[in-house]
């Protein structure tokens, strides 16, 4: 028994949201010990113009204000996101609306971008700039915003010289009318925008940074078709499938089932893989995608990478699994490439797709 399991009944006998205040100040405060993890040159993966250093990173949802990125990649992530950030600070939806589902490891959020806004993030970054480390920015718009696309032009705008990706985050369920930017023409004039005020801001000569699309789970054939044709015809440099889900019917523990908000966790792992294998059949190596969605240990994130993703995300794992999952996993991977025998991780990408369809 580790150290986080013995602390774990503690850390939960407060509400989700001190539970989360109180790690980030452990992080602060280098309660949390660094990683110790071997370099494996195998683990790297090269997306969009970055080279990344192993590919397990932070989904977005944790550090939604920059307050701690070094911290969180000195637990053994290749990289980490911060956000969702909106233009103006905003204090999210009314609590309480964070809920554990302990039996199935799963939460359920309707935050709804609760954040203190770009001027505070950027701040944060212009801070660490010169520091070592994949930083993204996930970047969205605010809930009385007259015109959301404007609202990630703004976050381009504001980030491009201190991000090292983006993610446009259109597939949270709890901002109304969001997820609607994932339909086609909306989602092409969104990314046109986007590219339109990216060009517009980076200076002459410098390389623009790159963008990554985040989708929801929750999408039919059609809806698919929509994404991956504008994927297919666009700049974007990766697909993250996928955010979380309105679905329930793969919870055990249903007392907490009709809270309004998206699943994450361990619930939503073989939905969000599904899901993640058949775009990975629509857009193949044309574009790269980034598995998110249950990822519990170091099977899940090979499970991922084998139905097409080529870098993984993870969150809601560490509720349960504590500050070493990272490392764990990290190492499991490398683990997995010995005894198949894999010179890369791009060598077990998209190995199963079929078994997942």
């Amino acid at each position: 028994m580790g150290l986080f399991d013995l602390a774990r009944p503690a850390l939960f006998s407060f509400p989700p949201e001190k539970a989360h205040a109180l790690s980030i100040n452990a992080l602060k405060t280098g309660l949390v010990p660094s990683a110790r993890l071997n370099k494996d040159p195998r683990l790297e993966v090269k997306l969009g113009g970055i080279t990344f250093p192993n590919p397990v990173g932070l989904a977005a949802g944790y550090d939604k204000n920059a307050e701690v990125p070094d911290a969180i990649l000195h637990l053994g992530f290749g990289f980490t996101e911060v956000g969702t950030i909106t233009p103006l600070p905003q204090p999210g939806n009314p609590k309480p609306r964070i809920f554990r589902l302990q039996r199935d490891e799963g939460l359920i959020n309707r935050l709804g971008f609760n954040n203190e806004g770009h001027a505070s993030a950027l701040a944060r970054l212009k801070a660490r700039k010169h520091k070592r480390g994949i930083v993204g920015v996930n970047i969205g718009a605010n809930k009385t915003s007259s015109d959301f696309v404007a609202d990630y032009e703004a976050g381009i705008e504001t980030f491009h010289t201190v991000a090292s990706y983006f993610t446009a985050n259109i597939s949270s369920p709890n901002t109304p009318g969001l997820r609607n930017l994932q339909a086609g023409e909306a989602l092409r004039v969104l990314v046109d925008r986007i590219f339109a005020k990216l060009d517009e801001s980076v200076d002459t000569g410098k390389d623009p940074v790159p963008v990554f699309l985040k989708v929801a789970p929750d999408l039919d054939e059609a809806q698919m078709d929509e994404i991956a044709d504008v994927v297919l015809n666009s700049r974007l440099a990766a697909l993250i499938v996928s955010n979380t889900t309105l679905d329930r019917d793969m919870l055990t523990d249903t007392a907490l089932a009709g809270e309004a908000g998206g699943l994450s966790g361990k619930p939503v792992f073989e939905k969000s893989t599904r899901v993640l294998a058949q775009m990975y059949r629509r857009i193949g190596k044309s574009i790269p995608l980034i598995g998110v969605g249950g990822i519990a240990n170091a099977q899940d994130a090979i499970a991922k990478f084998e139905a097409g993703a080529s870098l993984v995300q993870l969150y809601t794992g560490m509720v349960y699994a504590g500050p070493c999952l990272p490392a764990e996993i990290v190492k499991g991977i490398s683990g997995h490439l010995d005894k198949v025998g894999a010179e890369t991780v791009a060598g077990i990408v998209g190995t199963k797709t079929d078994a997942w369809l």
